[in-house]
């Protein structure tokens, strides 16, 4: 058996690597014991608080999963939360074919890490109703909030400009993690010589969906490749109306 192994550290704060790198090599250890195999390569991405949103991207994992990919060899991470909090990227990854394993669910089925990786996208859209809800409570007793506090015009074109610049980060960020397994299988069927109308039917059929959560259309099939694989792999398509 061959392995290509995932790491990924939390820095919540100096010092703090969360579930640490030891932790995660002594549970891919004790699952190597039970399942002999070489180690091809190994991959550690670490987060920080100030890169948290930049680290959606995951470049690492990106590697990894390649990787895995050319040398046919099983993907390992130490927990199904280490993958992806991203069920679209989790839904992705299981349907490219690609074998992996999470150390601390090895006997998992498809069906039961789909519904763990449903679960921590949904733990993350509570934080976020749960943030949103003490917000109003705040505005209710009177506390100024946004543009209400004192002072917030002072400098307001210079914090627009950035918050526009962080929101196109965000969104780029998602459609890199949601498309990072499919870019690939893309690329495959365009090498068969298959269409834009071929390649938005066959993943539509599969279940894909953009990070709309919408069915792929033909404009967004264009600008998948035109991003990640290059106006080379364009051909003679037009770009269509984009969704």
């Amino acid at each position: 058996m061959k392995y290509i192994v995932y790491y990924r550290l939390s820095l919540l704060k100096k010092g703090s690597t969360g579930l640490g790198l030891d932790a995660q090599r002594t549970m891919f250890e004790a699952l190597r014991s039970q399942r002999p195999g070489e180690v091809l390569a190994e991959y550690t991405e670490i987060e920080t608080g100030r890169s948290l949103k930049k680290s959606l991207t995951r470049p690492e994992l990106t590697k990894a999963i390649a990787h895995a990919r050319a040398a046919n060899a099983t993907l390992v991470v130490g927990r199904v939360d280490r993958l992806a909090r991203n069920v679209a990227f989790t839904s992705a990854l299981m349907e490219s074919g690609l074998d992996f394993v999470c150390c601390d669910m090895p006997t998992a089925d498809r069906f039961t890490l789909h519904i763990i990786a449903a679960v921590a996208e949904r733990e993350g859209e509570l934080i976020s109703l749960r943030t949103k809800a003490a917000l109003a409570e705040a505005k209710k007793r009177g506390i100024l909030l946004g543009s209400a506090r004192l002072g917030h015009w002072n400098g307001a074109e210079r914090g627009w400009k950035k918050a526009v610049a962080a929101a196109t980060k965000t969104r780029q960020a998602k459609a890199d993690t949601t498309y990072a397994i499919l870019v690939p299988m893309i690329k495959e069927q365009r090498d068969k010589g298959r269409s834009m109308v071929q390649i938005r039917d066959w993943l539509n059929e599969r279940g894909f969906q953009t990070t709309r959560k919408l069915p792929f259309s033909e404009g967004r099939v264009w600008c998948i490749i035109n991003r990640y694989l290059g106006k080379e792999y364009l051909g003679k398509s037009k770009r269509l109306g984009v969704m």
